[in-house]
């Protein structure tokens, strides 16, 4: 029996590049997040800056299992996590990019989260990350 464990990571919003927005256009992402995530993604992702000890915690999810995001050739992997903000689905995804941000999470869900939850930068924000 997998039992799963709960991991919080908490940190600030912030605006990103567009390049989320981007990357869950991309049709052969769309796919694969409806298929193993669960839902077609919003275009776009909520882009939190960690605070110091939720960034300890994220570097526990270098070893754990994620769920694997194939590219097309010239784009990079990625490894999704499923997560939820208070009570809605969602996932991060962290890119497997060589000078990516250690303190830096996005967000995918199927509706835009700053809208949901009427968040701003620099507004907190928690994420609690399911690691199996």
């Amino acid at each position: 029996m997998n039992l799963a464990k709960m991991l919080s990571l908490k940190g600030k919003v912030f605006s990103g590049t567009g390049e989320g927005a981007k990357f869950t256009e991309f049709p052969w992402a769309k796919q694969q997040i409806a298929k193993k995530i669960g839902f077609i993604p919003y275009p776009g992702t909520l882009n939190i800056k960690l605070s110091k000890n939720s960034l300890v915690a994220k570097n526990s999810l270098k070893k754990a299992n994620g769920i694997g995001i194939s590219p097309e050739e010239g784009f990079c992997r990625g490894k999704c996590f499923y997560a939820y903000i208070d009570n809605l689905k969602c996932a991060i995804v962290i890119p497997e990019l060589e000078h990516y941000p250690e303190d830096v999470i996005e967000v995918i869900a199927p509706v835009n989260l700053r809208e949901k939850f009427k968040l701003n930068d620099d507004d907190a924000v928690e994420v609690k990350v399911i690691i199996e």
